[in-house]
């Protein structure tokens, strides 16, 4: 850990491996971390190699036996304190966020609040991991069905909510009592090494959490699920890594939960409440700078309110401030890298290119590291390319209609369905489009949907499965049916 790291966060970041209780070197020398803001390297962590995951996997089936046998009410008190401690050290951990991350230090520090809750949630739920017993139709025997634990699992996050995809994956599997190997993004390391410390804190014993960062994720993930003792993958990421793991999955037919890509249309109706659906656009698109696959990605508007719309949001962009995210007022930070920079800059550049009309931002600023303005763009033509994207930046591309039918049929003209937002002072119409869009959750005048108590997934190419909620838990269990007669 650098000097600067530690002053500017102000707690201690372990830079190793987590395998089995100890921290270590491993054998894939360091991997450089940059803070996006100034394309700076702030720190270095150990690298894993497949040869350090198997090990990793070994300890996590040694210590499965001794962890799913503890009483559910162990397992979540350990989860409550692991809760409270990061409740504790917000800024610190907030700090460390920005740092790795680029986000501005207010989402930062909603994030790590959010991502706590994940612990909160799951360690009431630790307890409420129930069966069923009902007698059998034919009177033969009693059919009692149990929820086991599915055993080892691997984890792998992302890099645009690096605390709360751990925490929404960690949480339910220790509540379940399965032990597990989280593989953080290279890009965001630390706060997955920051949040193990705390679990160890908490009273998690050796071996049940393993962390390993790495240059090298494919060779390394395949290594794990080649292995007969991991029993489940859960992967939040890209469309493209996910069929490319299910397709690996497949062969020792592991079982998967899978939260991939989204492209989440935005509908406003005319009769909607503008000023709400400006706020609400406001929040879906711009949580986290846009880099989040619920982040608001089409804006479908009705033509009657279309100019209202999209002139009253360019100008609550336009007044956004764009910095470094430690610095107090700043509103958005920088890009993650600078590959996904050139992505958002090319698909603004093409959206212009097919007819949209650019009504602010648009350029890549003249100054260190990965930012990128809040840009509106109004009139985008249905056959635009930046439409078929996930554009996983602060870009809101508005395309108008007139008729209903039409523009559920273009929200739901994706390979994704992930979340929908709609805008709309009629309940029951609200209600009958949410039925008709195609996405795995739906917001009904609201910009955010994400909650710790509520089933987060979605259909189609975006996913199988749901993380969050009861649903979250049961995903790390396996369900036995025991016939008995008594």
């Amino acid at each position: 850990m650098t000097a600067d790291l530690a002053t500017l966060t102000g707690i201690d970041i372990p830079t190793g491996l987590l395998i089995g209780g100890r921290w270590g070197s491993g054998r894939g020398g360091m991997l450089p971390v940059t803070d996006p803001a100034t394309e700076d390297v702030i720190a270095e962590v150990a690298s894993a190699t497949p040869e350090d995951a198997l090990e990793a996997v070994a300890a996590a089936h040694d210590a499965l036996p001794g962890w799913s046998a503890r009483p559910p009410r162990e397992r979540g008190e350990c989860l409550r304190r692991a809760f409270e401690l990061m409740i504790d050290r917000t800024e610190a951990l907030a700090r460390l966020m920005v740092i790795e991350n680029g986000k501005a230090l207010r989402d930062a520090r909603g994030e790590i609040t959010y991502a706590a809750e994940f612990f909160r949630w799951y360690s009431e739920e630790a307890v409420r991991n129930e069966g069923s017993l009902g007698l059998a139709p034919s009177g033969a025997n009693r059919i009692m069905v149990v929820r086991q634990p599915v055993g080892v699992s691997v984890l792998v996050t992302p890099w645009n909510f690096p605390a709360a995809m751990a925490t929404r994956k960690i949480g339910p599997a220790l509540a379940a009592g399965c032990t597990v190997v989280l593989k953080p993004a290279k890009e965001t390391p630390l706060s997955a090494l920051a949040i193990a410390a705390i679990l160890a804190e908490a009273g998690v014993p050796e071996g049940v959490v393993n962390v390993l960062p790495t240059t090298k994720p494919g060779p390394l993930v395949g290594a794990m699920l080649a292995d007969p003792r991991v029993r489940k993958l859960s992967f939040t990421g890209s469309t493209e890594v996910g069929r490319a793991l299910l397709r690996t999955a497949a062969d020792t037919v592991t079982n998967c939960s899978m939260e991939l890509g989204g492209n989440a249309p935005f509908l406003v109706f005319e009769d909607a409440d503008i000023e709400a659906a400006v706020d609400g656009a406001f929040l879906a698109k711009m949580r986290n700078g846009g880099e989040a696959c619920t982040a608001a990605n089409r804006f479908y508007v009705h033509d009657a309110v279309a100019g209202e719309f999209t002139a009253r949001l360019a100008d609550r962009l336009s007044k956004l401030s764009v910095g470094p995210g430690l610095d107090d007022g700043v509103d958005l930070g920088p890009l993650v890298n600078s590959d996904t920079r050139s992505k958002v800059a090319s698909l603004v550049e093409s959206a212009t290119q097919d007819g949209g009309r650019l009504v602010i931002g648009g350029q890549v600023p003249d100054r260190r590291g990965y930012f990128y303005p809040a840009t509106v763009l109004d009139d985008v033509p249905r056959g635009a390319g930046i439409l078929d994207a996930e554009i996983f930046g602060p870009v809101a591309p508005v395309v108008r209609f007139t008729d209903q039918a039409d523009a559920i049929a273009q929200a739901n003209k994706t390979e994704y369905g992930l979340v929908s937002y709609l805008y709309t002072r009629d309940l029951r119409r609200g209600l009958q489009v949410a039925e008709a869009l195609e996405a795995g959750m739906i917001g009904i005048n609201r910009g955010v949907v994400s909650d710790p108590a509520a089933p987060f997934g979605g259909v189609k190419q975006s996913g199988l499965g749901r993380e969050g909620g009861h649903d979250g838990l049961l995903e790390f269990t396996e369900t036995k049916y025991i016939a008995v007669d008594w």
